[in-house]
């Protein structure tokens, strides 16, 4: 991710941690690390997808009292990786049949 990218990640992990209760004893800015380090490599749009997700409670693993772990998280991102690199193949697909038409 780029560091824009990485203040918009930060951003959408600090409102899903609002969104779940926390402990009195959670280091919040660790926490951050944490998560970021788990899904550096992911792209912002399948991140956001997975928070909106767990914020939601439609991610059926999940627990919807509790924020997701760090784990749980990047075994979402990785489905809405999944999701979208399948819709965009069904689009290529599609097109490549209309052209032949």
């Amino acid at each position: 991710m780029t560091t824009a990218e990485l203040q918009q990640a930060t951003k959408a992990l600090a409102a899903m941690f609002s969104c779940f209760p926390q402990s009195a004893l959670t280091d919040v800015e660790m926490q951050l690390r944490g998560y970021l380090g788990a899904v550096s490599d992911a792209e912002l749009g399948d991140l956001q997808a997975a928070i909106q997700r767990f914020v939601r409670g439609e991610v059926k693993s999940g627990n919807a009292q509790f924020c997701p772990s760090s784990a749980q998280l990047c075994i979402e991102v990785r489905e809405r990786r999944l999701m979208r690199e399948l819709l965009a193949r069904r689009g290529v697909e599609a097109a490549a049949k209309l052209a032949k038409r």
